[in-house]
């Protein structure tokens, strides 16, 4: 019984050390996927993405048998990796669209990552197979690969951190530009651009409307403390733009790190 119960506890122990190991260097990659992301993707930059997300989907395809059931659950901690690929992932829809991809959508995107991972891994060793001399005349249908799925709190974990990447954007596009980034044109008609100002204020009040659930309350609390503060780092910009901007040098960027927020001493 005892033999039976260490077994099992080696067994847990390995395969959380994979998933770790696995969700870090997933985590590297989409934090390098941000870094490169604009607004238009040169070919170079796109490709080097495609790059990024066939590394990722491998790495996907290598946990994922160790993922299904109940172990999506028992591991959620050490699958951190997936709330920086949906920020990855959001953030790169958003700059295309300037829209916000749903979990419906998103989903499948990441299952079918998972799936190209496994068909490339089985590519690899059919190859190697064929390269041994070993290839069987009548090879057995494979199943359907495992894939992994976007819990609801992957995904809005993984919005809460778009924000911060939109700030950080924001901050940039307007000291290079001069104006604040926003689309062609706004809704219903209106030639006015919607700005990113509006979209970081309508994902910060959807938050603010969300309930948390019981186990999640410090988590969500933080994430959305920092959401809070980029959503006010950015009406400073807007505002700072709209009232000294005149006065700013080209290039010139902000500094937004101050602890005062207050609108009287913005305002003066």
């Amino acid at each position: 019984m005892f033999e039976g119960l260490r077994n099992e506890l080696d067994e847990h122990h390995d395969r959380r050390e994979r998933i770790v190991k696995a969700s870090r260097d997933i985590t590297a990659l989409s934090k390098k996927i941000v870094r490169k992301i604009e607004s238009q993707l040169p070919a170079n930059i796109q490709a080097e993405m495609d790059s990024r997300l066939a590394e990722i989907s491998k790495l996907l395809a290598t946990i994922a048998p160790e993922i299904q059931g109940i172990n999506r659950y028992r591991y959620s901690r050490s699958l951190m990796c997936l709330e920086e690929l949906v920020e990855a992932l959001t953030f790169a829809h958003y700059l295309k669209t300037q829209s916000l991809i749903s979990h419906a959508e998103l989903d499948p995107i990441i299952e079918e990552l998972t799936r190209k991972g496994a068909v490339a891994e089985d590519e690899v060793m059919a190859d190697a197979s064929d390269t041994a001399g070993n290839v069987e005349k009548s090879a057995p249908p494979t199943a359907e690969p495992p894939t992994i799925s976007l819990t609801q709190d992957d995904y809005l974990y993984g919005v809460f951190d778009l924000t911060g990447e939109m700030m950080r954007f924001a901050t940039t596009s307007t000291a290079l530009s001069g104006a604040m980034a926003g689309g062609q044109g706004g809704e219903g008609g209106d030639d006015e651009p919607r700005t990113i100002v509006q979209d970081m204020h309508e994902l910060g009040t959807l938050f603010e409307m969300l309930p948390v659930a019981p186990g999640n309350r410090f988590q969500w609390g933080k994430k959305l403390e920092v959401t809070r503060q980029s959503v006010v780092k950015v009406e400073r910009l807007g505002y700072d733009r709209i009232i000294r901007g005149s006065e700013r040098p080209k290039g010139w960027i902000p500094d937004l790190s101050s602890e005062d927020q207050g609108q009287g001493d913005e305002l003066e």
